[in-house]
C-alpha cells in the first residue's frame, strides 16, 4: 500500500522577499510532492512572496499578535491542530511562540530552522529561544560557525543541532550578459561601476558602515582610478527611511540608490561589479551565495557563515566588521584590478557550484522530515505507531 505523506507545516512571521522567506519558497517548490505535503502558516499578514508560493503549499494565517499568546498560544495551536501535520518546521522570529503553539496541538516532531543570531544576541532572546530548543526535536544551523554559537549560548542539547548551509539554484543565478534595460531603469550610465547589495534593509546588515565607507570612497577617488562607483542597495526593511536620511545627509542622494525589492534580482546580480555584505553578523547569506553564483566578485565582513562561504581562495576579499576604511579600501582594490576581480567572480561561481547546492539542501531536509538523521522519529508516518498507510 501506498505511504501517506508527511504533512510539513512551516512556521515564518511573514512572507516577504527576505532571504528566510525565500528559503523557505524554495524548499516547499523543490521538495519530492509525492512524499511530502506541504503547508505555510505566517503569523502575521502574508506578505509579498505568498503569491508565488501557493502552487507548491497550503497557505494558511494566524494573527494571534497579543502578549497573552506568548503564554497561551490558543489561536496559533488551534489552527495547527486544524492542520494536523505531522511535522512543525519553525523558523527564526517564530521559534517561542511557534513551538509552544505546535507541542499543545499534539505535534509529533517540531523541527527549527535557525538563520542567524542578533548582534548582539539580548539575553531575553537567548532565553527564550533557550526554553524552545527543550522542546524541538532538531535545531538546524546554516553555518558551522552558527552551529558552535547555538551550542554555547542557546541549546542545552548541542546534539539535536544539525548544520544544513543554504543552497541556491545556479542556473537561475548564474552569469549571463548584463541587461543595459535595467541598468537604465535603475538610472545608472554605462561605463559606471556598480557596488551592491541584495538583502533586508535591518540593523544587523551594517547599512550605515556601507554608506559610510562610500562616502569615504566617493571623497578620495582619484580620476586615474576611472569613472567612480555608485552604490546600489535593493531590498526594503525597518532601516529604509534611516538610510535614505544617511543617503541625504552625506551627500550621496544622486549616487547611492534605494532601489527596494525587485522580484528579478537575477538580473540585477551580472550589473555588479563587486557585491558587498557589512554585516555584524550573518547565518549564511542567501543574497551572498546568489551573487557568487552568478561570477560576482564578493567584498564582505569576516562574520558568521561569510568566512566559509569565501573559503580559502576568496579569503583577502574578507574584511572586519564596522572598519569602515578596510571596507572603502576592499571596494577600491577590487574596482581597479578588473583582472583580479574578475578572477574572483569565476571563482565565487565556481565555490558555490561545488560546496552550496540547492537540491542538496533540500534533500538535508527531506531527511530530517521523514526522521531518516538519527533524531527521534516518534510520529512520522512509516515510523512506529504514527506510521499509518492509505
Amino acid at each position: 500500500m501506498k505511504r501517506r505523506r508527511v504533512r510539513v507545516l512551516h512556521v515564518v512571521h511573514r512572507l516577504d522577499y527576505g532571504g528566510l522567506q525565500r528559503l523557505v519558497g524554495a524548499i516547499v517548490s523543490l521538495i519530492d510532492h509525492d512524499r511530502f505535503d506541504s503547508h505555510v502558516m505566517t503569523m502575521t499578514h502574508f506578505g509579498p512572496l505568498a503569491e508565488g508560493l501557493a502552487a507548491f503549499a497550503e497557505l494558511h494565517q494566524d494573527e494571534s499578535i497579543p502578549r497573552f499568546s506568548m503564554v497561551w498560544p490558543r489561536r496559533a495551536s488551534g489552527k495547527i491542530r486544524s492542520i494536523a501535520p505531522d511535522v512543525v518546521h519553525t523558523h527564526s522570529g517564530v521559534w517561542y511562540k511557534a513551538s509552544l503553539a505546535a507541542r499543545r496541538a499534539g505535534v509529533p516532531r517540531i523541527i527549527h530552522t535557525d538563520h542567524g543570531r542578533p548582534h548582539p544576541d539580548p539575553w531575553v532572546a537567548r532565553f527564550l529561544d533557550g526554553l524552545a530548543a527543550r522542546r524541538t526535536d532538531v535545531v538546524v544551523a546554516v553555518s558551522e560557525a552558527l552551529r558552535r554559537q547555538l551550542a554555547d549560548t542557546v541549546v542545552p542539547d548541542p546534539a539535536r543541532i544539525r548544520v544544513i548551509v543554504n543552497g541556491v539554484d545556479t542556473s537561475r543565478f548564474g552569469p549571463r550578459a548584463v541587461n543595459g534595460a535595467v541598468r537604465r531603469e535603475l538610472g545608472i550610465p554605462a561605463g559606471v561601476p556598480i557596488i551592491g547589495s541584495v538583502g533586508r534593509l535591518d540593523p544587523i546588515k551594517g547599512y550605515d558602515v556601507m554608506i559610510d565607507a562610500f562616502a569615504a570612497l566617493r571623497a578620495s577617488w582619484m580620476g586615474g582610478d576611472g569613472p567612480a562607483p555608485v552604490l546600489l542597495l535593493v531590498g526594503d526593511g525597518p532601516e529604509r527611511a534611516r538610510l535614505a536620511a544617511l543617503i541625504e545627509q552625506s551627500g550621496l542622494r544622486d549616487v547611492a540608490r534605494l532601489a527596494g525589492w525587485r522580484k528579478d534580482v537575477e538580473r540585477v546580480y551580472p550589473l555588479l561589479d563587486v557585491f558587498t555584505l557589512s554585516s555584524w553578523s550573518e547565518g549564511t547569506s542567501l543574497g551572498l551565495l546568489e551573487a557568487m553564483s552568478a561570477g560576482v566578485c564578493p567584498v564582505v565582513t569576516a562574520v558568521g557563515g561569510s568566512p566559509a562561504v569565501l573559503g580559502g581562495r576568496l579569503r583577502e576579499r574578507l574584511v572586519q566588521p564596522g572598519d569602515r576604511a578596510a571596507l572603502a579600501e576592499a571596494w577600491r582594490g577590487a574596482l581597479t584590478q578588473r583582472e583580479r576581480r574578475e578572477a574572483d567572480g569565476a571563482a565565487a561561481r565556481e565555490r558555490v557550484q561545488q560546496a552550496f547546492s540547492l537540491d542538496a539542501m533540500v534533500r538535508r531536509y527531506e531527511r530530517l522530515y521523514a526522521g531518516e538523521d538519527g533524531a527521534s522519529t516518534a510520529g512520522v508516518p512509516g515510523h512506529g505507531e504514527g506510521g499509518a498507510s492509505t
